[in-house]
């Protein structure tokens, strides 16, 4: 999964951080338990408003393994502060927890401290390698070929909507119509305009920033093959047009004033779902989970999803990686392991909506089958599968979200009145300081 930085917390993390990396030492030699029978704690850091859904598998893991307990932190973090907090404990050496999670964007730049996390190759991981889409194996290894994680999810494309928002600015309700409106993004543009004409109470978009990494994955996907670094891990902000074209077409929704000018993850936004102030949201499948905790019950059956417009695109999805500070590293990467079997994924997925990065779930006829009730009953399992048939990876250099994150700044500025072209030159000065 993914989600956006959420500054609120940073004192108390901070204060919490040093805590524990005051009690906790660094062990890299041999920390694993000798005794099976041992009583261990394992530490699981994950982020996000809704976690990972792994509630249910920790309590099967612990019937299966009496003597292990499982803890889990993080859960309503947001991605910059818990990838902030998770930089520090890896350079000092102490205090992440047993297993943590590393986000597609962010995992990159702990390659260069792979030394300080646990290769699972050598408890097995490559003997699992089929289990994970190829190019979902390989962003969880090194160059050099150590698997520093495994992989939970991936974050294939979709547009989730409000079908009674539609309804009453006169739009089509019906999933399979609505992706006829928007089969480019130009016409998906055109159609915010006309629910705008209809509707001046309600916002077509809740930010652009969505919208932007929406695109960008998809744009980038099918041209390019990166974003803001190319393969040999040069800054290329300025020269890859993906990026310009992503970065043109959101602007054009927001001089549409089709933008609630939201900040992803911000208490405004979660806001935004509960007062239904906008009607569409750039949807990779690990966004249905956020929507329903932020949007609450009430909103069940109000929600849709329909195909994105072009083709394909991946935003989004995780690693589980046990650094080497672990008291209990064997242990650890065993429970990393079960936590990302194809039929752990499938779980999660029919309980939060993390689409599986297992090709073996994603061809699973109960996977292909499911349906969200709370998106009106909308085919998630066939929606966000076909749409994962047809990904195609970004490669995402190592401070991808550095530089993502001064490119979002210069969109929030044209919501907030800056011109487009004053914006993107902020971008490309901003965001090559970023990515020095």
């Amino acid at each position: 999964m993914s989600v956006i930085p959420r500054r609120r917390r940073v004192a108390a993390l901070a204060a919490a951080a040093l805590a524990v990396l005051g009690a906790t030492a660094a062990c890299g030699d041999d920390p694993s338990s000798a005794d099976p029978n041992e009583k261990i704690t394992l530490t699981v850091d994950v982020f996000g408003d809704q976690g990972f859904g792994y509630e249910t598998l920790y309590e099967e893991y612990k019937k299966a393994h009496p003597n292990i307990t499982i803890q889990e932190r993080g859960k309503g973090l947001g991605l910059g502060d818990y990838n902030t907090r998770l930089t520090q404990q890896i350079t000092a050496g102490a205090g992440a927890g047993d297993i943590v999670a590393l986000e597609e964007g962010t995992i990159v730049q702990f390659y260069a401290q792979a030394a300080k996390f646990v290769n699972l190759a050598d408890h097995g991981a490559n003997e699992l390698k089929g289990n994970y889409l190829p190019w979902k194996w390989e962003q969880g290894t090194t160059p050099d070929g150590a698997v520093l994680g495994l992989g939970t999810d991936v974050g294939s494309m979709a547009i989730c909507y409000r079908s009674d928002l539609f309804k009453a600015a006169g739009l089509p309700t019906d999933r399979e119509e609505v992706a006829k409106l928007w089969q480019t993004w130009d016409a998906f543009i055109d159609t915010g305009r006309r629910f705008a004409a209809a509707d001046s109470k309600h916002k077509f978009l809740d930010s652009a920033t969505n919208v932007y990494n929406t695109m960008l994955s998809q744009i980038a996907g099918a041209g390019s093959g990166h974003t803001y670094y190319d393969k040999s891990n040069k800054l290329v902000l300025a020269s890859n047009p993906d990026i310009k074209t992503a970065f043109d077409l959101t602007t054009k929704m927001v001089d549409a004033k089709l933008s609630n000018n939201l900040r992803s993850f911000s208490d405004e936004w979660n806001a935004g779902f509960k007062n239904a102030t906008f009607a569409t949201i750039g949807c990779p499948a690990w966004m249905t989970g956020v929507i329903k905790g932020q949007a609450g019950d009430g909103a069940a059956g109000k929600w849709d999803i329909a195909r994105a417009p072009g083709n394909g695109g991946n935003w989004g999805g995780s690693f589980l990686a046990v650094p080497k500070s672990s008291k209990h590293q064997k242990e650890a990467a065993e429970l990393a392991k079960f936590l990302t079997t194809t039929q752990s994924q499938t779980e999660v997925f029919k309980k939060l909506g993390n689409l599986p990065s297992s090709p073996q779930a994603l061809q699973d006829p109960a996977v292909l089958a499911t349906t969200n009730p709370y998106f009106s009953d909308a085919p998630t399992g066939r929606i966000f599968g076909e749409g994962a048939s047809s990904l195609k990876p970004v490669y995402l250099g190592p401070k991808n979200q550095a530089v993502r994150d001064a490119v979002e700044n210069a969109l929030r500025s044209v919501e907030q009145g800056k011109a487009a072209n004053a914006a993107w030159q902020d971008a490309l000065s901003k965001g090559a300081a970023a990515g020095k």
